[in-house]
């Protein structure tokens, strides 16, 4: 029933964005967000996860297109190029080539202030690719594809092996055994999709995959059903002032400074699908950024039924590794313990650090350069060659947003629970600052290794607080400390914001501590006001760790508080 039907993502609208100038969203297919991306705030699609999933889709293209041909349409010298298609027809000789002109090009679509037609004509030379129907139907296999590559209990005739819209559908996330008691619909209409929804969450559901279906394809070697690749990361990107602005920004031409230029391939110029799952059985990891922002984590199968609603058949395929995968540039990274040979992985958010605010993590976004094997994202290293090379204004206040879809931590499921976002901006010569000892990033993390042992003694005054009144003091602390941080979070975005490469270090960094004290004082105020006479009275307790109990009220409390945190900030 299909054979008729057509859904082209370079032509309809699908993409949801805010229009800079009414402020509304509008949806908008691929052609129109290239042609006018310059017009768009940002996107502005169903979650802030499937936005994350969708720039990465986009940044796909650009890194094609703009890798093989520059502003005017013409390929660099070094490439031989389809004059319809753009895609490349001497893939042996194309890594000759220097990085000079793909910078180059960087520079010139940054000064134009939009992209140029050479997007357009690659997305209209290409658009059977991005057609939801058809022989290559998009992000899909067709169902001789599908039934090749699984066991045969698992073909599309047996009616096996599906995941409902509703899994899919990242706002609901239900799955057969699990309702989602309070999502935004009910019944029947969380399994209702609009063609340009099931597109957004089609390419949301590759990057943001669970565990909970287990089907998997067919290999020499057993593996284990992985989560998508999205899923894996503590993710960061740079938003500009406008969709074209966060585009150029998030164009990392060279991710691990190498000065070669390696071919970009998205999954959907891959004509023959047993070539991208041969790929992927190799266990190879991506060498290109676009490869890398198309990974598929699940071969996906649509049978479209008569009411224009999809049965949506998923199998697994095994995924490359994690360790030291630095060509991607959005996530911080951490030490893989488990490895001897000081392996990194990128750093996941869990259910336990969903209340820590992303500044208080400042040394794993911007690294300590004289750390030794520090690792830092590599969109903030992108961004200080930008800066270096005179590519962006030293001036420019420079923000990253990090964003992350946390799982439920289960090994059998992984269903999202939360959706975190956060952000953080400085002056981009602050960000870059190199001046040895007095550089402004050195100096920020001890700041926050103040700030944070000044939250400690806050804790440890919670702590006599809920002893006083016979409480939990673990949860009751934990609750309080919360607080405590989310009245100290925009007041130190602020101070970020406000910082100076011509700062006199001392000055600023005094301002915070008084700005700190401040609030620690409205937070002890908080207590007073709702005091009781038990606060009053007191109990005895051991102080500070010392073996013989002494009289703790709230007023003593206070005063130990006090003295403690101007020692800590004053001296």
């Amino acid at each position: 029933m299909t054979e008729n039907l057509t859904f082209n993502l370079t032509s309809d609208p699908w993409i949801k964005v805010l229009d800079k100038q009414t402020g509304t969203t509008k949806t908008v297919s691929l052609t129109d967000l290239f042609s006018n991306a310059q017009n768009y705030r940002r996107l502005a699609g169903d979650t802030r996860s499937q936005d994350f999933a969708i720039l990465r889709f986009l940044l796909a293209i650009v890194h094609t297109v703009y890798s093989r041909v520059g502003l005017s349409g013409e390929a660099y010298s070094w490439l031989e190029v389809d004059s319809k298609t753009f895609q490349v027809l001497n893939t042996e000789d194309a890594e000759d080539g220097s990085i000079d002109e793909w910078l180059q090009t960087w520079d010139d679509l940054y000064v134009n202030g939009q992209f140029s037609n050479a997007i357009i004509q690659y997305l209209e030379g290409n658009s059977a690719l991005f057609d939801l129907f058809g022989p290559h139907p998009f992000y899909q296999v067709t169902t001789e594809d599908y039934d090749s590559f699984v066991p045969e209990k698992k073909k599309v005739a047996t009616g096996t092996g599906t995941v409902a819209v509703k899994q899919i559908n990242r706002v609901v996330s239900e799955s057969a055994n699990s309702p989602a008691i309070f999502a935004p619909k009910a019944g029947s209409f969380k399994n209702r999709l609009t063609l340009a929804e099931i597109t957004r969450w089609l390419i949301t559901y590759q990057n943001y995959t669970g565990v909970t279906d287990k089907t998997k394809i067919d290999t020499a070697e057993k593996f284990s059903t992985p989560s998508g690749w999205a899923y894996r990361l503590n993710s960061v990107y740079a938003p500009g002032n406008s969709l074209f602005e966060t585009l150029m920004l998030n164009f990392v031409v060279n991710p691990e400074r190498k000065n070669e230029t390696p071919i970009q391939r998205p999954t959907w110029e891959y004509n023959n699908i047993s070539d991208y799952v041969e790929l992927r059985k190799s266990l190879l990891q991506p060498t290109n950024l676009a490869a890398l922002y198309t990974t598929w984590s699940r071969l996906l199968h649509i049978e479209w039924q008569e009411n224009g609603q999809p049965t949506i058949f998923s199998a697994g395929i095994p995924m490359f590794s994690q360790d030291n995968l630095f060509l991607e540039p959005m996530t911080t990274w951490r030490e893989d313990k488990q490895a001897k040979d000081g392996s990194k992985k990128p750093a996941t958010k869990g259910t336990g650090s969903l209340g820590i605010a992303m500044w208080r993590n400042f040394g794993d976004y911007v690294s300590d350069k004289t750390a030794k094997d520090s690792h830092g994202p590599g969109i903030v290293d992108w961004l200080n060659q930008l800066v270096g090379k005179d590519l962006i204004d030293g001036d420019k206040t420079i923000y990253l947003n990090s964003i992350a879809l946390v799982s439920d931590g289960n090994a059998t499921s992984q269903s999202p629970v939360a959706e975190v976002f956060d952000y953080m901006g400085l002056n981009a010569d602050v960000l870059f600052d190199d001046k040895e000892e007095l550089r402004w990033p050195n100096r920020i993390n001890g700041v926050i290794d103040t700030t944070q042992k000044v939250a400690r003694q806050y804790w440890q005054f919670t702590t006599r607080i809920a002893d006083v009144r016979n409480l939990d003091s673990r949860s009751f602390s934990s609750r309080e400390t919360g607080k405590f941080y989310d009245r100290l979070n925009e007041p130190f975005k602020q101070w970020l914001v406000s910082l100076k490469n011509n700062d006199d270090r001392e000055v600023k960094i005094e301002e915070w501590y008084r700005e700190l004290r401040d609030v620690v004082n409205q937070s002890v105020d908080i207590f007073e006001r709702s005091s009781t006479p038990r606060d009053h009275h007191g109990k005895s307790l051991k102080v500070n760790g010392q073996k013989q109990e002494k009289p703790m009220n709230i007023f003593i409390a206070e005063n130990i508080l006090r003295a403690q945190v101007n020692s800590l900030l004053f001296g």
